[in-house]
Parts: C-alpha cells; sequence; structure tokens
C-alpha cells in the first residue's frame, strides 16, 4: 500500500547543510519532511562518525600518560566518546522531531519522479511530492579495492571507531587528513604506526611545513613511507609495491566516494564522472527546484562547508537568492595532528609559480620569543608561515603548524576576506598569552 504526503520542502539525509535548513524552514511555516536511512546517523556524519567523535579520540590519546594501561585507556576513551555522540544524537533528533512543522521518516529514499520520493519497504511506501528537494546524503569511505581488503582486519575510518582492542601494528593507507589523524590517534593510544602514502605524504605543503609536521609524527612514533601502492592485504602483512609491512590491522583511508540516493535517473538529475551530483555555483541540479548539499555535490568536504552550502539554498528558499559559492574566499583547513596543521590560501611555492612578486616569512614556533603561550604548555614544536603580497601588503597564504593553529587561521582567512593588510595584523593588539601573537612576531619578519 502506498500513501502521499504533500510538502514544502523533503531533505534527504540529516547533515549539517540539510539538517540546518529544514529547521530554518520550519521556522518560516514550511511543511518539512526530513528522510533518514539510519538511526545511527541521526544528525549527520559530523557528530556521529567523523569531526567531533574522532577529534575527541585524538584530544584524548594525546592526554594518555605513560602509567596509563594503553588497552583499559583506549576503553575508557572510547566509552567517553559514545556518551558525547549520543548526547548529541539525542540533541539533533529533538531539535526536528520536536517541531510541528516537521516530519521525520526514516527509512531509504528513492526518486520515482520529479521532487516525488519515495521511502519505504515491501508493500508499505510513502510517497513524498515535495515543491523543493534538497540532497544531502554525503559520502562514504572509498573502499580498499585490493584483494584482502574485505578481511576481518581491515577497517575504513568508521568501522576502526568500533574496534575492540588496540591495535598492536597498525598500518594507515593514505596520507590524506584522516589517514594523518587516526595515525597521529592510534599512536596515541600505545598502537605501532605506519602510514603508507602513494606519493609524497603532505606534498601539497611548502618544503619547511611539511618537514615540521613529518617531524612532530616522527616524535609520535609514526612511520611515514613516501611511494608506495598497495598491492594486497594478507592476514598478517600489507604488501606494496616497496615491501611488505606488518600489521594486525589495517585502515583504509584514501578518500570518500558519493552517497547518492537510487532514482536519480527518474528525477533528472545529473551526476559527473566521479559519481557526484552536478550543481551550479546556486548548488542546483539539473533538476528544477532540486539542490544539493553538502559532501554529495563534490565540493570540499567540511561540516562548514556544508553549512555554507546551506547558507547558499536558505538565501533561495527563504531569502533573497543572493549567496552562491562564488562568495567564498579563504576558506580555512585543519588537520588535528597535534600540534595541529592549519593553511588558508597558496603557499609559498604556489604564489612563486603564479609569478606573484611576494614577501615571506617563516620560524619555527620554538623561536618565537614574543609568544610564550606553546612554552606554558609545553608544546613547541611546529612552524608559522605567512606569503605577503609585495605590491598591495594583501595576505595571500599563511600555515601554522603549532598550539591553538585553528583558532589563529581563522582570523588570517579573515582578514584576506576583508582586505585587512599584512601591516595591519603585524601591529595588531592581542591578547596575551595567545597564539595569536605570533601575528607580531613573524609579520615583522618579513623579507
Amino acid at each position: 500500500m502506498t500513501s502521499t504526503l504533500p510538502a514544502d520542502l523533503v531533505v534527504i539525509g540529516w547533515g549539517k547543510g540539510g539538517k540546518t535548513l529544514a529547521a530554518k524552514a520550519a521556522a518560516a511555516g514550511r511543511r518539512v519532511v526530513m528522510v533518514e536511512r539510519d538511526e545511527a546517523m541521526v544528525g549527520g556524519a559530523c557528530i556521529n562518525v567523523a569531526c567531533i567523535p574522532t577529534k575527541a579520540l585524538v584530544h584524548s590519546a594525546a592526554e594518555r600518560r605513560p602509567e596509563d594501561d594503553p588497552e583499559t585507556y583506549l576503553a575508557e576513551s572510547l566509552r567517553r566518546r559514545d556518551s558525547l555522540v549520543e548526547q548529541l544524537n539525542a540533541a539533533n533528533r529533538a531539535m526536528l522531531e520536536g517541531n510541528a512543522h516537521v516530519t521525520v521518516v526514516m527509512g531509504e529514499a528513492e526518486f520515482v519522479g520529479p521532487r516525488r520520493v519515495s521511502v519505504g519497504a515491501g508493500g508499505e511506501r510513502l510517497e513524498i511530492d515535495a515543491a523543493a528537494v534538497v540532497i544531502n546524503t554525503g559520502s562514504a569511505p572509498r573502499p580498499g579495492g585490493v584483494p584482502g581488503a574485505d578481511l576481518p582486519h581491515v577497517h575504513d575510518s568508521i568501522s576502526i571507531q568500533r574496534i575492540d582492542h588496540l591495535p598492536g601494528r597498525l598500518v594507515v593507507v593514505g596520507a590524506g587528513a584522516v589517514g594523518l589523524e587516526f595515525a597521529e590517534m592510534f599512536a596515541g593510544f600505545g598502537s605501532d604506526v605506519t602510514l603508507l602514502s602513494r606519493g609524497a605524504a603532505l606534498a601539497g605543503e611548502d618544503d619547511d611545513v611539511r618537514a615540521s609536521v613529518l617531524s612532530a609524527l616522527a616524535d609520535s612514533g609514526i612511520t611515514v613511507v613516501d611511494g608506495v601502492e598497495v598491492t594486497e592485504v594478507t592476514a598478517a602483512t600489507v604488501e606494496t609495491t616497496g615491501g611488505s609491512f606488518e600489521a594486525d590491522t589495517v585502515l583504509f583511508a584514501i578518500g570518500r566516494v558519493p552517497a547518492v540516493p537510487a532514482g536519480l535517473e527518474a528525477a533528472g538529475v545529473d551526476v559527473d564522472e566521479r559519481g557526484f551530483i552536478v550543481v551550479d555555483d546556486s548548488l542546483r541540479t539539473s533538476a528544477e527546484n532540486v539542490w544539493a548539499v553538502g559532501d554529495v555535490n563534490g565540493g570540499p568536504q567540511f561540516t562548514y562547508i556544508s553549512l555554507d552550502d546551506y547558507r547558499i539554498v536558505g538565501s533561495q528558499l527563504l531569502g533573497d537568492g543572493g549567496r552562491s559559492r562564488t562568495d567564498r574566499l579563504a576558506v580555512p583547513t585543519t588537520t588535528f595532528v597535534t600540534p595541529p596543521l592549519s593553511s588558508v590560501g597558496l603557499t609559498e611555492r604556489q604564489a612563486r609559480e603564479r609569478g606573484l612578486n611576494v614577501r615571506v616569512a617563516a620560524k619555527p614556533v620554538a623561536r618565537l620569543a614574543m609568544v610564550p603561550r606553546p612554552k606554558t604548555l609545553g608544546e613547541t614544536r611546529g612552524i608559522a608561515k605567512v606569503v605577503v603580497d609585495a605590491d598591495t601588503d594583501q595576505v595571500l597564504g599563511f600555515a601554522h603548524h603549532g598550539v591553538d593553529s585553528q583558532e589563529v587561521v581563522n582570523l588570517v582567512a579573515l582578514a584576506m576576506r576583508t582586505g585587512i593588510t599584512a601591516s595591519e595584523l603585524r601591529d595588531g593588539i592581542w591578547v596575551h598569552l595567545s597564539s595569536t601573537e605570533l601575528l607580531n612576531e613573524l609579520l615583522a619578519a618579513l623579507a
């Protein structure tokens, strides 16, 4: 039996952009239907399996003392993580389920026509007719794709979070942000970690920044092997083009693939050669009144980008339609190794390759005499680097491997977006003690 439900807006997937849009549309009096296929993903990947739980574990691993029993400490850390996720999941559920303008439907969504979504199984189905549809179904870890990648001791970034023991020898395949963070995490918990990279790990960074991060990884006991490709996983080894590596646990962290809903052809929604939904700068798909937000549209895979996707679509559904992806300037990123690595804009290498006239300053954190905060925390590893246009005094890029870098980079990104000059940042009055003070000393050293 099939029943029909009319809606002003149906959102498929409970991720950051979609849930925020659903709540705002409901507050404006729209009839909203939220469709989510997985009870464990209510609230989206960020709060359940990605940003928040992983950063909680990275922090916990960094706090482990030598006298803490590794197995016991890991188990306690996982319990604390589970408690946090449970609280966040419940809060997100209440945000929409408690709203009179929102209908929550659990199940697999499938397009059966333009802006017509079917949910259910067997003889019981619900078809939702919507004036507007937002696809917010996210992405999934890319499978290992080699013989042995389906063995029980082989994991992706989600399944390894449910591990019930501490790996003795962990091999992480992939040196992107996810691979680096999990390598750091398990090294902190007490695993012997080897990180395998197809190319050079952190190849996108300038050599001095890359060297700083690699040195810190080595301090953590992580062995980084560049230029190898995995050919097979066995019960006890990872076989590569550069040799064999012993492992009782393997993590593939080699990127993500789109998790699109079924029936896109029936909806008139196009995908690209990678399978991501094609959108324009307003996040409109090829189908009328259908948008795609978050990872599934092939953009940068960050929660804060998904939130900005909400602003773009929300401006069309609830505002003046004036916002688009072209408004995104100087988007910062952070990889939560210890200490964290943050950056925004161009590297020195990129700026010089473009033929720009630049001034550059770089200093190891330990040599920043005017910045005592890292010393008070006992964490002076790292480097700070800035690239400035010599003709305009505008900041072109900034990298900071060090304490609080995830906070400092936000200020620099704001300066870049709003036209604040390097000289103004250099002469800024910043709280003492703070890592932001490094801008005074670093920018004074521009050459």
